[in-house]
């Protein structure tokens, strides 16, 4: 395949989807994932079968393959005839390999069937009948159980593990617990870590890690396995080596009574018990290949046993450390991938808060100006109004009584500015009247006098008030009265401002 072809830049829109889907699925390099959606047709499904579950060959890509080695083998056998060779030569020695696939357990719920209601009514006899026959047989199977326990000198029931029947189906994890239990109660307690969950479990974690699996099946019913257990597999070298590799190799052993391991038996082609099969991840063959190295059947001793797997081992170290730096080079690559794209993130989450700042900042500044200029455009009409309402006050004040009216009262005020003025005043006129003189009184002392009308929807606000010093009184605009109720004949006033604070009190 051509460097090109695994140039992403180049695929098509619906391939680069593809490719996204599966490489957030398999966190696979895109380098090694475009091959495998190739040979795939591009489905994302089956590439993510593949990759999980170890890719199989083409059948018709083996078929072509058959045909021409059968061509082949024919044309060499003509031609050893014609030349008179007595045989052919053969190929040098190399390691085997077959594909190991990953093997999932049907569910029990998968495997029931519930005929309809009318077909159980019919059936109801001979399942009774089943379970009769079947009962008698347990019973009797019971006692037979029983007779060599009630004569231990004439049954030894240590000589050979038990042969369990009738299992019934758990789950991986509780089928491997369950092995693990028979097992120690068969051959007793024992150095070896078995893998605690099922074959597909240690088939992933195997691929996963880059690590070998070391399987083994054994069957209670076979003669061997006895001896293979307590000679081979629990021996002394055999338990040190595989604890030795434990860093680099996973232990899984199975019944072959129970389902799942039977059915690792049959896809590993198991013909003879007791058996061992070393799986590993061959990246040569494919980037999500699992591949049989060496198979150990039959009862063999602990050295040659050791022997065959450290051949197989030592044989496919170099490429597993290979691909091992490779996939920690990827992954390290990925990793300065992922702090690189936080770091962007990160810059660019504060470049964004620094905007969002500089944002705010510039619609307070709006606000403020706006705010700013709101403010002085009510001032500015509150100071006409002001005004507006001074000049048409002043129109209505009523003139100084003049020398021959006797109810008058007479004032000295001292204005904020410090002048004093000495007025009468009418003594039934309203306080208020007093304070409309003190308002207005810079615009009587001007000779400009205009007519003005009073300001629509505006209530003025007196911001002084009237004080008698000795003693202090306050004369409030509020309370009402007229000058000479509240005031008397004659009297000291004094004008007070009332500040913004005050007045808000």
């Amino acid at each position: 395949m051509s460097s090109s072809g695994s140039d992403p830049g180049q695929l098509t829109e619906s391939q680069q989807l593809a490719l996204g889907t599966y490489t957030s699925v398999t966190n696979q390099e895109p380098s090694a994932a475009i091959p495998l959606l190739q040979r795939s047709e591009w489905n994302v499904q089956i590439a993510i079968a593949k990759f999980f579950d170890g890719e199989t060959p083409d059948p018709v890509a083996q078929a072509h393959e058959a045909l021409h080695s059968r061509a082949a083998t024919q044309s060499s056998r003509r031609e050893t005839l014609l030349n008179g060779s007595p045989s052919f030569q053969t190929s040098p020695n190399s390691p085997t390999r077959e594909h190991a696939p990953r093997i999932v357990p049907r569910p029990e719920s998968q495997w029931s069937y519930t005929p309809p209601l009318p077909f159980r009514i019919l059936l109801t006899p001979f399942n009774v009948l089943t379970r009769f026959v079947g009962g008698s047989f347990s019973l009797i199977g019971y006692l037979l159980s029983v007779v060599p326990r009630l004569l231990p000198g004439v049954f030894d029931r240590h000589s050979q593990p038990r042969i369990r029947s009738g299992r019934r189906p758990l789950g991986p994890r509780d089928t491997a617990a369950r092995f693990a239990r028979e097992f120690e109660e068969d051959y007793g307690t024992h150095n070896l870590h078995l893998f605690e969950g099922g074959y597909a479990q240690a088939y992933d974690l195997a691929k996963k890690d880059l690590r070998f699996l070391l399987v083994v099946l054994i069957s209670p019913e076979h003669d061997d396995t006895s001896m293979f257990v307590r000679e081979t597999l629990l021996s002394p070298e055999v338990t040190e080596y595989v604890n030795e590799h434990q860093d680099d190799m996973i232990l899984w052993a199975g019944n072959v009574q129970d389902s799942e391991a039977y059915q690792v038996s049959t896809a590993l082609n198991c013909s003879k018990f007791p058996f061992a099969a070393l799986l590993v991840h061959t990246p040569h063959d494919s980037s999500t290949s699992m591949s049989t190295i060496a198979r150990i059947t039959g009862l063999d001793p602990p050295s040659v046993f050791i022997a065959q797997l450290r051949k197989a081992i030592d044989q496919h170290t170099p490429a597993l450390t290979r691909a091992r730096a490779q996939r920690s080079e990827q992954q390290a690559s990925r990793n300065l991938r992922e702090e690189q794209n936080s770091a962007y993130e990160r810059s660019l989450a504060q470049d964004r808060e620094r905007a969002r700042h500089r944002r705010e900042a510039e619609a307070a500044r709006a606000r403020a100006a706006e705010e700013a200029q709101a403010k002085a455009a009510a001032a500015q009409k509150e100071a006409q109004m002001v005004e507006q309402w001074r000049k048409w006050r002043a129109q209505k004040l009523a003139p100084e009584p003049g020398p021959d009216v006797k109810d008058v009262t007479r004032l000295s005020i001292r204005m904020s500015s410090g002048e004093r003025i000495v007025r009468k005043f009418p003594s039934q006129a309203d306080l208020e009247e007093l304070y409309a003189f003190i308002e207005c009184h810079h615009l009587l002392q001007s000779d400009e006098q205009s007519a003005t009308a009073r300001p629509e929807a505006y209530e003025h606000t007196y911001r002084f008030r009237l004080v008698a010093p000795m003693p202090r009184t306050v004369y409030e605009v509020t309370t009402g009265g007229t000058i000479g109720s509240r005031i008397g004949r004659s009297g000291n006033l004094i004008v007070e401002p009332i500040d913004d604070a005050e007045d808000n009190d």
